[in-house]
């Protein structure tokens, strides 16, 4: 399936283990957990393969890094600033692009909240340092980038990032990120910053006359720009602001489970009547239902029905927001640096150790594309959702 130009290639092998950085052990990167397959026949196995083979796949939204085994020492691990990339894991994802998201939110190196200007810089530089070491994975900045990382058996690494408080008030540092390779860049996560309110503020004073100045030089620039941790006023205002589409990279319905971390419904007509597209999110404990109170892909794929029926085939994607170790239990360790109680709805739901068929990105699309063939979704239908949609998009904000 869509075979990749992987030579054996591990995160950081030009240096020295213990000489070079402290080694931390990582997780394995596939067979981590037993998360299920989705069952299908043979037939739409070749179809799902051929899909995949012959259409570009986009994931809108993944940290595609390998976590440490011993998550009590993540802090630590943090503070070297060195995210290993899962390479052999990717290898075999089917993915031909994937906006990573870095680590920005847990990048400690100089304090304890992250977000800092000097730490998120360390941690792009440090990454991009990695990729460069090899030939798999590449480095997207047009979406020519993207079709020939398809072409060559490679993957186009989008540079995106969660939300814009290291920035501060200096506009002219999203050119710096811009120049730097990042193309897509958050409004806010959950905490506000000065261009307005993420999902955890009490109150929602909208995109503010600083964010406003921050939409336009993104547009000018040619960057996306990401609503999915903003709050509601400031999302809103964000989509009426921007002179592009807008992307909600990772996100589902909260007409299907209430909780801040999902969207109302008026705010992805709004992003879709703009010409945007919403990535449907499988972290673990969001994209759950009413219905289906444990998480998993068939859990997941109701909020991209949902979406579906709400704003049509052309408006939704996906951004299954996944990684490489225990998603949950890293949640635990950091659930005051992610605003964890902030995007938490108030009906109890059972606790998941995996989002079950859907649990890291080499297996997330595969399996999206076998529950799409296998939910009776025309060969169209799935091309714009897996990729054809984030490209529609691509085509018109980057520069």
């Amino acid at each position: 399936m869509n075979p990749k130009r992987y030579d054996g290639y591990k995160a950081y092998q030009y240096l020295e283990a213990g000489v070079d950085y402290k080694e931390y052990e990582l997780v394995e990167q596939l067979d981590r957990v037993p998360s299920r397959k989705v069952e299908v026949s043979a037939e739409q196995e070749q179809r799902a393969a051929r899909l995949m083979t012959e259409n570009l796949v986009i994931s809108l939204h993944d940290h595609c890094f390998v976590a440490p085994k011993d998550l009590s020492q993540f802090l630590e691990f943090r503070r070297w600033g060195r995210d290993f990339t899962g390479y052999e894991g990717l290898a075999q994802s089917g993915m031909d692009c994937v906006f990573d998201n870095m680590m920005d939110g847990t990048a400690m190196i100089t304090s304890r909240a992250g977000w800092k200007w000097d730490d998120v810089i360390f941690d792009l530089g440090m990454r991009l340092s990695d990729i460069a070491h090899q030939d798999m994975v590449v480095l997207a900045t047009r979406t020519q980038h993207i079709r020939d990382a398809k072409k060559n058996g490679q993957i186009a690494f989008v540079v995106s990032i969660e939300g814009a408080a290291m920035i501060e008030n200096e506009l002219d540092r999203i050119d710096v990120l811009y120049g730097l390779g990042v193309r897509c860049l958050g409004i806010a996560y959950s905490e506000g910053n000065a261009l307005g309110a993420g999902l955890k503020e009490p109150r929602d004073g909208g995109l503010t006359v600083f964010g406003r100045k921050a939409v336009e030089r993104m547009n000018k620039l040619g960057m996306a720009i990401d609503i999915s941790h903003s709050g509601d006023q400031t999302s809103m205002d964000t989509i009426e602001a921007s002179k592009h589409p807008v992307f909600i990279t990772h996100a589902g319905a909260r007409a299907l489970w209430d909780t801040p971390r999902l969207k109302p419904d008026e705010i992805i007509k709004a992003c879709a009547e703009r010409g945007g597209v919403i990535g449907i999110e499988a972290a673990p404990h969001t994209t759950i239902t009413k219905q289906r109170l444990r998480h998993d892909i068939d859990s997941f794929m109701e909020h991209f029905e949902y979406c579906v029926d709400l704003v049509g085939i052309d408006h939704v994607s996906f951004g299954p927001d996944t990684l490489y170790g225990d998603h949950v239990g890293l949640h635990d360790a950091l659930r005051e640096a992610l605003s964890l109680s902030a995007s938490k709805g108030t009906t109890p739901y059972p606790k998941v150790e995996w989002v079950d068929g859907i649990e890291n990105p080499t297996e997330a699309f595969p399996n999206i594309v076998r529950w799409l063939v296998k939910h009776g979704y025309s060969d169209d239908e799935i091309v714009k959702v897996i990729g054809g949609n984030t490209m529609r998009v691509l085509e018109e904000v980057w520069a």
